[in-house]
């Protein structure tokens, strides 16, 4: 039996919790359901006042943010791209991944994408705090699941080995999928 059930939460920092709460809502309808402020940090008992706001990302997933006043402004993490920390988020079909793209750019986001990763297709933007969120929509087939399945533990292995892209699913983005699984 697995040890966790689900992911209760993720928690981010944000610049102002208002704004995000409000960001959330009008550009990805993701309700705000719930907001704990504190003077303290209740696991450590620290003095550092907090907004601690959670958004319903659907499903029972939960967004949740942190708007710390007193520490130094957020920053991010210098040695890692900027494409590589993202949250992904999952939508029900690529009409509404398409037109949620128009919506944001006609709000003045920028958008990049619909981008084919063969399992689904994204779109990538910034929110008001700048983390990135992709939003995904899947495509695939069961079948590609079953081949990829096939080959995790030794694409992985092989990594560990060489630092190289091992090639057990080059078909994902060479675009053979499309013949091979279709």
């Amino acid at each position: 039996m697995a040890i966790v059930k689900k992911i209760h939460h993720v928690a981010y920092r944000c610049r102002d919790a208002l704004e995000t709460a409000r960001w959330y809502e009008e550009h990805l309808q993701m309700r705000l359901i719930l907001s704990i402020a504190e003077d303290a940090v209740p696991s450590t008992g620290e003095a550092d006042p907090y907004m601690h706001i959670f958004l319903d990302a659907g499903m029972g997933n939960v967004l949740a943010f942190f708007e710390l006043p007193t520490r130094p402004p957020m920053g991010r993490d210098e040695n890692t791209p900027v494409w590589t920390q993202h949250l992904a988020l999952q939508v029900e079909s690529m009409d509404l991944l398409l037109s949620t793209k128009q919506r944001l750019e006609a709000a003045g986001i920028e958008v990049i994408g619909p981008t084919d990763h063969a399992l689904f297709q994204s779109i990538y933007f910034f929110d008001p705090n700048g983390h990135r969120l992709e939003l995904a929509a899947e495509t695939g087939s069961p079948k590609m699941l079953e081949a990829l399945d096939q080959v995790k533990w030794d694409m992985l292995e092989e990594w560990a080995r060489t630092k190289k892209a091992p090639q057990h699913a080059a078909w994902m983005h060479d675009g053979r999928y499309k013949d091979m699984f279709f």
